[in-house]
C-alpha cells in the first residue's frame, strides 16, 4: 500500500459566528463549519443563529459540498435541559450535520429525542485517551472533539486503540483553563462561563497591589514601564506540523475563533486548506511554505506556539508584558463585483484606506497580488482620496482580475 492510500484527508473545520462567515469560511476552503444556534452554546456573544439562518447556511454548504455542525456544549444546570428536545428536532429537520456536546444530559435528550442526529462530543468533556473515546462510542457517538491538553503521543496512541472520528484543535485561542472548564468569569463579573457568558477574566491585566487600610493603593511592580500581569496563553498555531497530524490519524482539524472576522476566518481557513492540499498531493515530498506562516501572520492574534502537542506549556507561552510580534496588515475591504472591460472593481469598505497605500487582494485558492491605491470613485462616480466612511461603497481599478469574495489589506 502507498503512502496515498494509507492517508485520509483531514477535514478542514472553520468557525463561523455569522451566516456572513459561514459563506466566507466555505468559500475559502473550509469543508465545514460550526455555528451556535439560539440555546445551549458557550458564544452568547457570537453571532448566533436563527433557525430560518441556519436553513439558509445549510443549503449554501450543501451547495459547496460542505457540512455545517451546531455547538451545544453548555454545561446545564437545574431547568436548563428544558425544550432542549425541541431545539435538537429543528437542528435534524434543518440539516445540520452533527450537534457538539459535552453535558450528558443534553447527550441524552438528543439521543432519545431526536433520533438521526449525529452527535459530538465537544472539548470541554475532556476526552484524553482511548478508554473514554470508547466509552462514547458505545453511547452512539461518532466522533469526539479532544480535549487541548492532550499531545502527539497521545493522539498517536488514541487513534491506534480506536476508530473513533478524532477532532483536534489546530489553530486559535487557548483556554487558560483545563478543557475550557473555568469559574473566573463567575467570580468576577458574576457572568457564567460554562453557561455562554465568559467574559475571558485571564485576558484582563492584573497587578499586585499595597493597600493600606482608608490609604491609596500602590502598585508592588510597576516601576513605570513594567506591562501589568496577565493569565493569558498565547494562541496555537500547528501549520508547521501538518504530517504529523495527518499520519496520527486527526480526521478533522478544528480551527478556533467563532467571534473573529471574516478576515480571520478567510486567511486561516484558505492557509490549512492549501497545507493540507499540498501534503495530500504529495506526502513524501511535503515541505510547509513560509508563505503560509507569513499569512497568517497578516491577521489580528495573540502570539503562536503549538499548545501541549510537544511539551507542557511553560512561562514562555503566556503573555507576559509588550507583544513580542504584532501583526503587519488590517483588513480594509472586500470586492463586491468586478467589470472585466473596464478592470473596475466595486468595494466595500472595511477600515480606512486612501490614494497612494500598497494594498493586498487575496482570494480563494491562494491567489494574491499587491498594488498601488491609484484612482477611487465613490457612489455617485465623483473622484476620492480616500475611503474614510465604515461600509462605503466604492469602485476603482485593479491590476488583476478578482473576484467577489476577495478580500483586501493594507500593511499598517
Amino acid at each position: 500500500m502507498t503512502v496515498k492510500q494509507a492517508l485520509k484527508r483531514p477535514e478542514v473545520l472553520a468557525p463561523a459566528g455569522t451566516l456572513e462567515k459561514l459563506k466566507t469560511a466555505i468559500r475559502y476552503g473550509a469543508d465545514a463549519v460550526y455555528i451556535g444556534g439560539n440555546a445551549y452554546g458557550l458564544r452568547s456573544r457570537a453571532g448566533n443563529f436563527t433557525y430560518e439562518q441556519m436553513a439558509e447556511g445549510v443549503a449554501f454548504a450543501k451547495a459547496h459540498d460542505a457540512k455545517v455542525y451546531v455547538a451545544a456544549n453548555m454545561v446545564t444546570h437545574e431547568q436548563n435541559q428544558a425544550g432542549a428536545g425541541e431545539f435538537f428536532r429543528e437542528l435534524r429537520d434543518v440539516g445540520i450535520s452533527a450537534v457538539i456536546v459535552s453535558d450528558p444530559a443534553l447527550i441524552e435528550i438528543c439521543a432519545t429525542e431526536a433520533p438521526g442526529l449525529p452527535i459530538h462530543l465537544s472539548t470541554q468533556a475532556s476526552a484524553t485517551n482511548y478508554e473514554t473515546l470508547e466509552f462514547w462510542k458505545e453511547e452512539g457517538l461518532e466522533r469526539v472533539v479532544l480535549a487541548r491538553e492532550v499531545s502527539m503521543a497521545e493522539v498517536a496512541e488514541i487513534r491506534k486503540n480506536t476508530d473513533v472520528e478524532i477532532e483536534a484543535f489546530i489553530h486559535g485561542a487557548m483556554c487558560i483553563s483545563y478543557s475550557g472548564r473555568c469559574t473566573l468569569s463567575n467570580h468576577m463579573a458574576m457572568r457564567d462561563a460554562n453557561r455562554g457568558g465568559c467574559c475571558q477574566s485571564c485576558r484582563w491585566k492584573y497587578d499586585l497591589y499595597d493597600l493600606p487600610f482608608g490609604g491609596e493603593r500602590h502598585s508592588l511592580t510597576k516601576n513605570g514601564t513594567t506591562e501589568e500581569f496577565s493569565m493569558s496563553a498565547v494562541d496555537m498555531s500547528m501549520i508547521e506540523h501538518i504530517p504529523d497530524l495527518i499520519q496520527n490519524g486527526v480526521d478533522s482539524f478544528k480551527i478556533e475563533g467563532r467571534m473573529k472576522s471574516i478576515h480571520y476566518v478567510s486567511t486561516v481557513a484558505n492557509v490549512y486548506k492549501a497545507a493540507v492540499d499540498s501534503y495530500m498531493a504529495d506526502p513524501e515530498n511535503y515541505v510547509c511554505k513560509q508563505e503560509w506562516i507569513d499569512e497568517l501572520w497578516k491577521v489580528a492574534q495573540r502570539e503562536l506556539a503549538t499548545g501541549f502537542y510537544y511539551n507542557t506549556p511553560s512561562e514562555n507561552e503566556q503573555l507576559f508584558g509588550e507583544r513580542r510580534k504584532i501583526p503587519e496588515y488590517k483588513f480594509v475591504g472586500e470586492v463586491l463585483s468586478y467589470d472585466e472591460i473596464t478592470k473596475m472593481a466595486t468595494i466595500r469598505q472595511r477600515n480606512l484606506f486612501e490614494l497612494g497605500d500598497e494594498i493586498e487582494f487575496y482570494g480563494p485558492g491562494f491567489h494574491h497580488f499587491e498594488q498601488v491605491v491609484t484612482e477611487m470613485y465613490d457612489e455617485e462616480d465623483q473622484p476620492i482620496d480616500r475611503a474614510p466612511n465604515p461600509m462605503m461603497l466604492l469602485t476603482m481599478p485593479v491590476v488583476q482580475p478578482v473576484q467577489p469574495g476577495d478580500m483586501i489589506r493594507k500593511r499598517k
